[in-house]
């Protein structure tokens, strides 16, 4: 909502050099030329937020806009970045002799706000922007104080959801590794076991300051306190949220991943490289190779169904 105040500050995460690295002012006016006054506002994640690092491999953004013919001249991928935000792209652009690319998902502020909040029952954006994230660019101070309230919102969402099915007491740690999992679990992911207990280990300080912030909002929910150096908590879900948290986690994760493939069919009409892409990040994070077949490149709406499947019994993702 405009204007709405912030009851506690959202710790929005310090990357090292950001505030003055070439490759991002670089990658941010490339963005502005592509979307013109509709872009509202980019939003850093991922490893190169945590690495302050943007000239290795590809940069990840959120970037807001308006849904226009300008944002996406196709009208029906106009279309499906309404139906099935968001829409993913891919941008690269030269730089004293290198090129830093990106790739960035775009969807509008109104979106955003309403998929960070409770409103959503899949936890594709809650999920994601509870986690340190860091907007780089806003078109308004107006623009920043939404955003900064979308946070907080997907903050308290995921821990609302996420407390009923996790243990009622243990380590604040445990408690957001344990969120997390819930909310990866829901999606098609290539990362090794125990990705959600590394973000949560590198996170710690930024899980902390924001468990504290939000523990005035969930209404005695949850409490933190210190013990022996170590923040533990105390959780107080009503018996009836514990009974049915499983049910509904299970739902999200059979939705989840059906509408991650959906975007993935999507992204290959708005990806430039996207299957490329796609081979390179599942052998990353798998340590499998993957190769796209030439059936798969000549007629990808036909044979990426049989390929994924195939990939996923090989266990290059889950």
């Amino acid at each position: 909502m405009t204007g709405e105040p912030l009851p506690a500050r959202y710790p929005t995460p310090d990357g090292p050099t950001l505030a003055t690295s070439a490759p991002l002012r670089a990658l941010v006016a490339a963005l502005q030329e592509r979307f013109g006054g509709g872009l509202q506002a980019v939003i850093l994640y991922g490893s190169c937020l945590r690495s302050a690092d943007l000239l290795d491999g590809l940069v990840d953004f959120y970037v807001l806009a308006e849904n226009t013919p300008r944002a996406e001249p196709r009208p029906l991928l106009r279309l499906g970045g309404r139906i099935l935000p968001p829409n993913v792209y891919y941008l690269e652009t030269p730089l004293d002799g290198q090129t830093v690319r990106c790739k960035y998902a775009v969807l509008s502020l109104a979106q955003f706000e309403r998929g960070t909040g409770p409103g959503w029952f899949q936890s594709y954006l809650w999920g994601r922007f509870a986690q340190p994230v860091k907007p780089v660019w806003c078109d308004t101070p107006a623009t920043q104080a939404r955003l900064r309230a979308a946070f907080m919102r997907a903050g308290e969402t995921l821990l609302r959801r996420a407390i009923p099915a996790l243990p009622p007491e243990g380590r604040l740690a445990d408690l957001w590794q344990g969120a997390l999992a819930l909310s990866y679990a829901t999606e098609l992911r290539a990362e090794r076991q125990g990705r959600a207990a590394e973000l949560a280990g590198h996170g710690q300080a930024f899980f902390e300051a924001l468990t504290r912030s939000l523990v005035p909002r969930l209404g005695g929910l949850l409490q933190v306190v210190e013990r022996d150096g170590t923040l533990v908590y105390h959780s107080h879900a009503a018996p009836r949220a514990r009974r049915v948290a499983p049910m509904l986690w299970a739902m999200r994760r059979g939705q989840g991943k059906a509408l991650s493939v959906a975007r993935l069919v999507k992204g290959l009409f708005t990806f430039e490289g996207g299957l490329d892409y796609l081979a390179w990040k599942l052998s990353r994070h798998s340590g499998q190779e993957v190769v796209i077949p030439d059936k798969v490149r000549r007629r990808p709406l036909i044979h990426i169904w049989g390929f994924m499947r195939h990939l996923h019994a090989r266990g290059v993702f889950r």
